[in-house]
């Protein structure tokens, strides 16, 4: 019971009588008082979390109980913009859009055509005295596609050469990967023989193309090619295994590893001397 509640109780008590004032008490105002919980508030369980591709409609959505007569409203953080109103936009930008079927406990924010500046924190508010909010936050990805390596493979001569592209953040699985050779489209009937490509599909897919017995011939640009995502591009070298090999690092830098005779004589010439 609060302070105030326990000196209305009180005074209750001194100036009305006990046991008829705290009846009239109970009745008249206990009654009236609101249960806590029953007045308008978020469902928590709902996702405050929220990913989107660029350039695909995302929906973002929170759920309120109780609401009443109360109206929600979503605001954008990164600019305290008020975006919607009820089921009114009040942004000039029209890739926004407020969205809610009646008699439903969901609100949704509708943004069409999403930008990577559109990631940040957007707030559900409730339009109680004073407001109650619930944050969500907006995450907008590009779809990625990486050679792994690129952008130069050194291999020798008779060698395999091993490329592996990665697609990330693609909204779906390519449904083709293609994978090209100076332009070109790799024929894996071609009477080369020996081209093998593995993809596994998922989250993040996985595309492996092998080429057995590497040929000077092999060397050039090859670029993986997903249908729902940008390519990516890798220039190979192949070497003769008697010529000074190059040894590839992972990121993309390379170093030579040469012999220098004359490091070999300096080196004579100094011990002779000491």
């Amino acid at each position: 019971m609060s302070a105030s509640l326990s000196i209305l109780v009180c005074l209750l008590f001194s100036f009305g009588g006990s046991t008829n004032s705290l009846r009239n008490f109970r009745t008249d105002f206990l009654e009236e008082w609101p249960t806590p919980g029953t007045g308008p508030h978020f469902d928590i369980v709902m996702p405050s979390n929220f990913t989107g591709l660029v350039g695909q409609t995302v929906h973002l959505v929170c759920k309120v109980k109780n609401l009443g007569n109360r109206t929600v409203s979503w605001i954008r953080h990164r600019d305290i913009h008020l975006l919607t109103v009820g089921r009114y936009t009040y942004t000039s930008d029209q890739r926004f859009e407020a969205l809610h079927s009646p008699h439903s406990e969901e609100w949704t924010l509708r943004i069409k055509y999403p930008q990577r500046k559109d990631s940040g924190t957007y707030e559900c508010q409730i339009s109680t005295t004073p407001p109650i909010g619930h944050p969500v936050y907006l995450t907008v990805v590009e779809p990625v596609t990486i050679i792994v390596g690129a952008p130069d493979l050194f291999v020798n001569k008779g060698s395999t050469i091993n490329l592996t592209c990665l697609v990330k953040y693609a909204p779906e699985p390519p449904p083709m990967m293609v994978w090209s050779h100076n332009s070109e489209e790799i024929n894996f009937d071609s009477p080369r023989g020996g081209i093998s490509l593995v993809t596994e599909k998922g989250p993040e897919t996985t595309s492996r193309l092998m080429i057995q017995k590497a040929m000077p011939s092999d060397s050039g640009k090859y670029t993986c090619g997903p249908s729902n995502a940008n390519p990516s591009t890798i220039r190979v070298h192949v070497v003769n295994e008697e010529h000074p090999a190059a040894m590839h690092h992972g990121e993309g830098r390379t170093s030579y590893h040469r012999e220098n005779p004359m490091c070999f004589i300096i080196l004579i010439i100094t011990i002779m001397f000491i």
